[in-house]
C-alpha cells in the first residue's frame, strides 16, 4: 500500500463525516487504484491510456501552451510545457476543488515523486462551482475536470518522465475514493495543445480581465450583536450571479458565503456577500492569515489575496 494512501487513511473518519452513505465493505474494496504508462495521440499533444476506477476514469495529457497565430495549433513549438489531469465521471457525480466546502469531502492530493529530470510541478485549479445537496454545500467539478499542471524541467534540453500519484474523491449518493498513478514522457519541446489552452482559461485570474471577470470592489468587517460579519461587495461585467468561495491560507474553517444582495448594474451586475464568522470560524486566527478570495462568474474568474487586519469596520 503506498504512502499517499496511508496519509489519506488518517483522514477518512473526518473527511467522510457528512457522507451520506457509507460504502460497503472494506477500504480495500472501495478504493480505485489506476495504473497506466502507455502513450496515445491526443489533439495539440500525447496522453496516456485512460485509466478507469470506480465510476471515474483518468489520464495526464502533455503539450506546449502558447498563443498561436499561424492557424496550426498541432505545430511543434518553444513555449511552456504542460500536463493536464483528466478527471472524467458519469453524469452527477462530482469531485472536490482545493477546500471542499462545507459539507465535508477530501480535496486532491498530487505526489510526484519518482519523476525524472523535475524541477518542478505547478497544479492549478480551475474555478470551482456550489454544488448543494441534502448533506450541504460543497465546492468542486460535476461530471468532467482538468487541471492543468506547469512542468518546469531541471535541464530545460533534456525530456521529462512524469509520474504522479494523485488522490481525490468521486461522491454522488456514495462517496468513493479514488488513487490513481500515470506516467508520461514529455519531451523539451512540444505541439501546442489547445485542450490545455482551454483548461488555462477556467483558472481564475490574479489580474482580472474587466470584460469579463468579477472583481472584489470592497471588503469590510461589522458588527451586530457581538457577531461579526465580513461584507464581501463584487461588481461582474456579466452579471449579479457570481458565485464567491472564501478560504484561509492554511485550510482553517471559513463558513460559505451568502448573498444579501444582488442587483442589473449598466452592461453587468452588484452583488454583497456575507460570511458569518461567528458560526464555527475562529475570528482571531483569521485574522492573523490572509484570506483568498475566488470570485466565478458567467464569463469568467478572478481570485484576490486578503487580510482582514486591513479590512474597515
Amino acid at each position: 500500500m503506498s504512502p499517499i494512501w496511508l496519509r489519506w487513511i488518517g483522514t477518512l473518519p473526518t473527511a467522510f463525516a457528512s457522507v451520506r452513505t457509507v460504502v460497503a465493505g472494506t477500504a480495500t474494496a472501495a478504493i480505485a487504484i489506476i495504473t497506466a504508462t502507455s502513450s496515445t495521440a491526443w489533439a495539440g499533444g500525447e496522453s496516456s491510456a485512460w485509466s478507469e476506477g470506480f465510476n471515474n476514469k483518468a489520464r495526464l495529457h502533455i503539450g506546449a501552451v502558447v498563443s498561436d497565430t499561424s492557424g496550426n495549433p498541432s505545430r511543434v513549438v518553444d513555449g511552456p510545457i504542460y500536463a493536464g489531469l483528466e478527471i472524467v465521471m458519469p453524469p452527477g457525480w462530482k469531485t472536490y476543488w482545493r477546500t471542499p466546502g462545507d459539507a465535508g469531502g477530501i480535496p486532491p492530493e498530487f505526489d510526484w515523486a519518482g519523476s525524472e529530470n523535475l524541477r518542478s510541478a505547478r497544479v492549478a485549479f480551475p474555478a470551482p462551482r456550489r454544488l448543494v445537496d441534502k448533506s450541504g454545500t460543497t465546492y468542486g467539478y460535476e461530471d468532467r475536470v482538468v487541471f492543468p499542471i506547469e512542468v518546469i524541467p531541471k535541464v530545460a534540453t533534456e525530456p521529462v518522465v512524469l509520474k504522479l500519484a494523485a488522490t481525490y474523491g468521486v461522491c454522488k449518493d456514495i462517496c468513493i475514493p479514488a488513487e490513481t498513478a500515470l506516467t508520461v514522457a514529455v519531451p523539451p519541446r512540444m505541439a501546442a495543445s489547445p485542450e490545455i489552452a482551454a483548461a488555462l482559461v477556467t483558472v481564475p485570474r490574479t489580474v482580472p480581465n474587466k470584460t469579463t471577470d468579477p472583481v472584489l470592489t470592497t471588503w469590510s468587517i461589522t458588527k451586530a450583536a457581538a457577531k461579526s460579519t465580513l461584507v464581501l461587495h463584487v461588481d461582474d461585467p456579466a452579471d449579479d450571479t457570481t458565485q464567491v468561495f472564501v478560504e484561509a491560507s492554511d485550510g482553517a474553517f471559513v463558513p460559505v458565503p451568502t448573498r444579501v444582495e444582488a442587483r442589473a448594474q449598466g452592461q453587468g451586475g452588484r452583488s454583497v456577500h456575507h460570511v458569518d464568522l461567528g458560526t464555527g470560524a475562529d475570528l482571531a486566527a483569521l485574522r492573523a492569515k490572509p484570506l483568498t478570495v475566488t470570485l466565478v462568474g458567467a464569463k469568467g474568474q478572478s481570485e484576490t489575496s486578503i487580510s482582514m487586519e486591513k479590512a474597515t469596520e
